[in-house]
């Protein structure tokens, strides 16, 4: 089982010691990848995957030595120790150095089953349900070793062991890079959400720290470590891990994500565990399924984008769920669900397909005037349809509203983000274009003034003029054309007044253009004679 760090070496990797991602680490990370597609493994997830492996395996013997050293320093035995004496060989740090046939044959033998059961008593059939176990190894159940050769995994481990990761900064900016090379879309809509949109989210939501954070769609839990690292960067929040009982409910009670696609909850975990939180809530349950462990009013901020095509017929879809909106679709679902597991008062922020907002369907029509007229919807941010490429082109919004059970939108933030920092073509280059900034601020200035436009005491002009990127609708607008959210249906288009030569002048003009190529059309003819 995996013991919880002793509270002086749990402290160190909170204090934020900024890390560079330098051109040499990144070189290192890339002549890794090289090896697995050049070894014949080539599936950027599986890649990962395989690589997520042995990064456990190299942080469970950084762990066994930091309790070594603990236990030297205190002149005591190592208590819980992860390796027992049988199983020293299984380390890291033993077998990295064994030649290539010897280290394939111990970890796929050995190293890896150790991995996979780890923690687990033989004799407890509900060993799984035990909440000190890694979530990681929660997700091992069906994890196969796949590397195909020794030299492979050799020349892995060998690079792997070259990288110097001392300092959670560097282990979860690494993590990262390697996340960035998932290139194609997964299966039901399934695609990475770009880092900068989730930190966009997150600094718009403002997680605190004691708010219980989820995402029923988890993925590789890009959004929970986003919120995890703005507390640890936030200067609000400088003072939370000098706190033991504050520091023990990030590590284990803050966080929770749930995927029914195994091996994303793997790398999931491994992303959260790279960036200090060792022990979040992580389940392998489809959330939308009847049959899964109910998730309900348990939530105070989500932060998700589910995905966005699938169905699942009436009779697998959680009843409950149905009742807030009856269809197949797997985006209306998902919304549903989400108003479900927040607490009253707890509030959401989601990416949804621009369908949702304006889709004419019974279902759409429903779902929406619940969030209107039974809860409080708080804006719409309207971004690009290419912010989602190289994955796909699909135009995309984010809901932001807050579960209140008894109504109270008022006024909605409509934001027309027309740029995010990159190019809205398939090369996603860097550009000077970026919204990102605006929109947070923009948010900020609206929950400073929001009360005052709803009071009739002030309207100021920033969001009274619908020409701008930023401006309200009075929810009686939205009601009267039919809880309609597409920001087209609101905004107003400024159009410029272009003058033109009269007709006269501009046929003038064209036929004296018309005989001075005729006339450079006789000279050329003359030259070539």
């Amino acid at each position: 089982m995996l013991a919880t760090m002793p509270p002086f070496l749990q402290i160190l990797p909170f204090f934020k010691v900024k890390s560079v991602l330098t051109g040499e680490l990144r070189n290192k990370v890339d002549r890794i990848w090289d090896t697995f597609w050049s070894g014949g493994v080539s599936n950027p997830l599986t890649v990962i995957e395989q690589m997520t492996y042995l990064l456990f395996a190299r942080r469970l013997d950084e762990m066994e030595t930091a309790k070594e050293a603990e236990a030297n320093l205190l002149k005591k035995r190592v208590k819980d120790p992860i390796f027992p004496k049988d199983m020293q060989h299984l380390r890291w740090s033993r077998f990295k150095d064994l030649e290539p046939n010897q280290m394939f044959k111990l970890f796929r033998d050995e190293v890896f089953p150790f991995i996979k059961t780890l923690g687990k008593d033989p004799d407890d059939e509900d060993a799984e349900d035990d909440d000190n176990i890694s979530p990681f190894r929660k997700a091992m159940k069906d994890a196969v070793f796949i590397i195909p050769k020794p030299s492979v995994l050799a020349a892995v481990v060998d690079k792997l062991s070259d990288i110097v990761m001392d300092d959670r900064d560097t282990k979860g900016d690494l993590y990262e890079y390697m996340l960035s090379k998932i290139a194609s879309a997964g299966q039901n809509g399934q695609f990475r959400t770009p880092r900068h949109i989730i930190r966009m989210m997150v600094d718009i939501m403002e997680p605190t720290p004691t708010d219980v954070i989820g995402d029923p769609a988890c993925g590789t839990c890009g959004f929970l470590v986003s919120a995890g690292e703005y507390l640890r960067e936030h200067p609000k929040h400088k003072k939370l891990f000098h706190n033991e009982k504050q520091r023990e409910y990030f590590s284990t009670q803050m966080f929770h994500g749930a995927d029914f696609d195994s091996t994303m909850l793997r790398i999931g975990a491994m992303n959260l565990m790279l960036h200090g939180i060792e022990h979040p809530h992580l389940s392998g349950d489809d959330s939308l399924a009847q049959e899964a462990d109910a998730v309900r009013d348990r939530y105070t901020l989500i932060l998700a984008n589910p995905p966005f095509k699938g169905s699942l017929n009436y009779d697998e879809a959680a009843k409950d769920i149905l009742k807030v909106t009856k269809t197949k679709k797997t985006e209306l679902l998902f919304l549903a669900l989400m108003l479900k597991q927040l607490k009253p008062g707890g509030r959401c922020a989601c990416i949804v397909p621009d369908g949702v907002l304006f889709g004419s369907s019974n279902a759409h029509v429903a779902l929406r005037k619940a969030l209107v007229d039974e809860h409080r919807l708080e804006a719409i941010i309207d971004m690009p349809s290419g912010v989602f490429k190289p994955y796909a082109g699909v135009s995309t919004a984010i809901l932001i509203f807050t579960r209140t059970d008894s109504g109270g939108t008022d006024n909605v933030l409509f934001y027309h983000m027309q740029a995010d920092g990159f190019s809205l073509d398939d090369k996603r280059e860097p550009i000077d274009a970026n919204d990102i900034a605006d929109v947070v601020t923009k948010w900020q200035k609206w929950k400073e003034v929001r009360d005052e436009i709803s009071g009739g005491k002030s309207k100021i002009a920033t969001f009274s003029k619908r020409t701008g990127k930023a401006f309200y609708v009075p929810v009686k607008e939205i009601r009267d054309n039919k809880y309609d959210l597409s920001i087209n249906r609101y905004k107003e288009i400024e159009y410029e007044e272009v003058e033109y030569a009269p007709p006269l002048e501009i046929l003038d003009q064209l036929e004296a253009l018309e005989l001075e190529i005729s006339a450079d059309l006789k000279e050329l003819r003359g030259m070539l004679r």
